[in-house]
């Protein structure tokens, strides 16, 4: 049977790994972690934690500010210059508001559960990036196995119509159009060789990995009643919400700049040889919270609750609408597939007839080129529907939010 009569098979999900490429393929979670460690994200994601967790030790100090250290010194050189003299040396400690260190306790702990939600939605995110690389790999590799069988197939052809024209059974003109076709043939091949090439370096630089995806094993499980409320995005949204209004929270419990208690020692000295007297000095400074001061904080604060609500409540809604929207093209890819696998199945078997009637001397082959053109084109979009199957079910576990 000619090449071109062979049934166009599916794609392997797993793609055979290029030259020099690593022994065995990764899975995709083993290239989200490489990833994961190159991304830029994985450093913001780190940040943020070290601030929840810098943030977390400033609420557990005993004061509400770093303290101070005063020092005074007064004499009446410029006045009666009798030798009086007085020094003082203390320590101001800014102390907690009512309430105030508990609010930001749970500010802390607020800010540091949304760094974990920012860091698994920032993985998410990678993640689809990686599936739509590997996906492009394995379609680019069926497109590849695709051009280089029609350009075997034609080369063949070349060859046979060769022998005949030699043998005086075809024209010259026959041998000329046969090479032509096995030119574009191989012209074509180049081309879907280079644009692997090119994505097989997307893949690298976004892993570090020279061996390509592994995705040869079981499809995950598509939940029809998947639970929004898990999803990395959608949790982020909540802590968000919650940390703005922590942050209001705080806010209300700290009208006023913090008090200082002032604890020092004095020494006075009434003048010139008379001997120097120590006491002990406590002080409270009690600042006042005016509403010029509060009333722009707080309707800060208010704004960044109200628009967190919202984008709770408006990602919900994109949610909803985007996995819908990939259950709808994952049912469409299948169908596609379906109805080019019967097509492509036509066309070879009508390529394969008129392969024979033109062996019999009974076809132009002009007709029998067209025919193997179009068997060809059915048999690449069957290779890139299984891989487009493939990448919609990829993106629909994306959607719904999980990781490999």
């Amino acid at each position: 049977m000619p090449a071109w009569a062979q049934p166009a098979t599916s794609p392997p999900v797993a793609p055979a790994p290029a030259a020099g490429a690593q022994p065995s393929a990764p899975s995709l979670r083993q290239a989200l972690d490489a990833a994961w460690q190159r991304a830029v994200s994985a450093r913001e994601a780190e940040g943020q934690r070290r601030r929840a967790d810098a943030e977390r030790i400033a609420a557990g100090r005993l004061w509400a500010a770093s303290p101070s250290l005063a020092l005074s010194h007064r004499d009446d050189r410029l006045q009666s210059n009798t030798g009086a003299r007085e020094i003082e040396i203390g320590v101001a400690v800014p102390l907690w508001l009512p309430g105030q260190r508990a609010a930001r306790a749970g500010t802390a702990d607020a800010a540091a559960t949304q760094a974990q939600s920012a860091e698994q939605v920032a993985r998410l995110r990678l993640a689809g990036e990686l599936r739509e690389a590997a996906w492009q790999v394995v379609a680019l590799q069926a497109e590849l196995r695709q051009a280089d069988a029609q350009d075997a197939a034609l080369r063949q052809l070349a060859d046979d119509v060769e022998r005949r024209v030699r043998a005086g059974d075809l024209p010259r003109a026959d041998s000329l159009a046969a090479q032509a076709e096995q030119l574009a043939a191989a012209a074509a091949l180049a081309d879907v060789r280079q644009r692997l090439q090119a994505a097989v370096a997307r893949w690298t630089l976004l892993t570090g990995l020279t061996a390509l995806p592994d995705l040869s094993g079981p499809s995950a499980p598509d939940p029809s009643g998947a639970d929004l409320a898990l999803h990395p995005e959608q949790q982020l949204a909540g802590q968000t919400t919650a940390l703005a209004r922590q942050r209001l929270e705080l806010m209300r419990h700290s009208r006023r700049d913090a008090p200082e208690l002032t604890v020092g020692v004095r020494q006075d000295t009434a003048g010139r040889g008379q001997a120097s007297q120590g006491s002990l000095a406590i002080g409270l400074r009690l600042p006042f919270g005016t509403d010029d001061r509060n009333r722009p904080l707080e309707a800060a604060a208010l704004a960044e609750l109200d628009v967190a609500q919202a984008q709770e409540q408006r990602l919900r809604e994109r949610l909803d609408s985007d996995i819908a929207a990939a259950r709808d093209a994952q049912r469409a890819a299948q169908a596609q597939l379906d109805a080019e696998s019967g097509r492509a199945r036509l066309l070879r078997e009508r390529a394969t007839l008129i392969d024979q009637s033109f062996r019999a001397g009974e076809t132009p082959l002009p007709e029998l080129l067209r025919a193997l053109a179009a068997a060809a084109q059915a048999d690449s979009a069957v290779a890139r529907q299984n891989a487009a199957l493939g990448l919609a079910r990829a993106r629909l576990q994306q959607t719904l939010g999980l990781l490999p």
